[in-house]
């Protein structure tokens, strides 16, 4: 980012939630409040505006839903602005056009003030590591915790408890490899690790579809995207 502030705009209807969220937002290195606003009309007005890099965006609004100005934003500028949406609607039908519009993140109300400078900041570091105009989106492990927060399974602790072929001491190898912030290479961890890439990409496997690592990935200018993957706390 080179020193470049984040100009944000907030999309919330209740005018209580947007003068909280914008004090924690004075609180996050790297932003900039250009706006808060309580509609989609003015939502989707303010944010095709190209000054705007993210938009904080609210599902349920007086005049048509926060999906909606999705939409019109992807119709707009594309990949040229960056969606994480705020909301209690976590809904599997809502969660799952948030994912298809490359939503950055899928914060659910209520939370603290920590879990918002936590995933700001987060954001931040993946912003300034991607080419300009990449879409990111969000990660299928997060998007199942959020469609049945209950389903996840826990941590397996001890070798019964994996599929044939997985040993329990390799697993939590593996996840120690994992940062729950930095998303690394395949290559990374199996360095970490000590493990082969072959090895690694099973264990990654198993713990991206219990929900115990999150998966995204890294556009380059040529060739395939890069997969990536990091722990879920």
């Amino acid at each position: 980012m080179n020193g470049t502030r984040i100009r944000t705009l907030l999309v919330d209807d209740d005018p209580a939630v947007l003068r909280l969220h914008s004090a924690y937002l004075r609180d996050v290195e790297g932003f900039e409040l250009v706006a808060a606003v309580r509609t989609g009309t003015d939502g989707a007005r303010l944010a095709a505006d190209t000054s705007i890099d993210l938009v904080l965006l609210d599902m349920n609004l007086p005049d048509f839903s926060g999906i909606e100005v999705l939409h019109r934003l992807r119709l707009v500028r594309e990949w040229g602005v960056d969606v994480m949406v705020i909301s209690s609607a976590r809904d599997g039908f809502t969660v799952r056009q948030a994912l298809a519009a490359h939503v950055v993140g899928y914060l659910v109300k209520p939370f603290t003030k920590e879990a918002f400078v936590a995933r700001l900041t987060e954001y931040r570091a993946e912003r300034g590591k991607r080419p300009a105009e990449t879409p990111i989106g969000l990660a299928q492990g997060e998007i199942d915790r959020l469609v049945e927060p209950r389903a996840a399974p826990a941590v397996p602790s001890t070798p019964t408890a994996l599929p044939k072929g997985l040993a329990d001491s390799t697993l939590q190898t593996i996840l120690a490899a994992l940062h729950p912030t930095t998303p690394a290479t395949v290559q990374a961890i199996a360095d970490a690790s000590g493990a082969s890439r072959a090895t690694v990409r099973r264990y990654l496997g198993y713990l991206a579809d219990t929900g115990q690592a999150a998966v995204s990935h890294r556009f380059g200018a040529r060739g395939r995207p890069e997969v990536l993957y990091r722990r879920v706390a």
